[in-house]
């Protein structure tokens, strides 16, 4: 018998004689019928007994668990299984990792707006550059380019501000599997 004089959880339900060999009964112990209920509603009682007799012995628990894990995941959701779990999963791991994408630019954004810009130090450096220059760009560039410069930061910092309220509702993406 399986274990003590009681019969296994799956002969139990079967309503046979538990063998001293039982396949089952190292398994589904007779004090957790409903894993084997379970498992036999999904795949069937002579399905398990043939996967169980084809792999080593010691890969059998292994192959029990992941028998019940299946068939706990069918009766929740017929047609997809553990696919279907798994592929939610991913989808809410890839809204997570962008929703903290959003949230690391928003704290650069931030810190790039508190940092103080230094105007005259890189218009002194770029005019001490640029007259040492040897493409001969004048000193009259020289402002135009400066004013460029912080004329496209601030269009920079002003997109990223203004960016930072379109960004915050996550992207809704329709599974296919729910």
């Amino acid at each position: 018998m399986g274990t003590g004089s009681s019969p296994c959880a799956s002969c139990k339900l079967l309503r046979r004689r538990c063998a001293k060999d039982c396949i089952f009964a190292p398994y589904f112990p007779p004090d957790d019928p409903h894993k084997f209920a379970i498992v036999h509603k999904v795949f069937g009682a002579s399905n398990i007994s043939k996967m169980l007799q084809e792999l080593p012995i010691q890969q059998r628990a292994d192959a029990v668990s992941s028998l019940v894990y299946e068939a706990n995941a069918r009766v929740r959701d017929p047609v997809y299984g553990c696919v279907g779990a798994i592929s939610f999963l991913q989808n809410q791991v890839s809204q997570l990792q962008m929703q903290l994408a959003v949230a690391q630019a928003e704290i650069l954004c931030i810190q790039m707006q508190q940092e103080p810009v230094p105007c005259s130090l890189p218009t002194t450096l770029m005019e001490q550059e640029l007259d040492k220059s040897p493409y001969g760009i004048s000193n009259n560039n020289n402002n135009s380019i400066n004013n460029n410069f912080n004329n496209n930061l601030q269009q920079y910092l002003s997109f990223a501000s203004s960016s930072s309220s379109i960004m915050q509702d996550p992207v809704k993406r329709e599974s296919l599997w729910t």
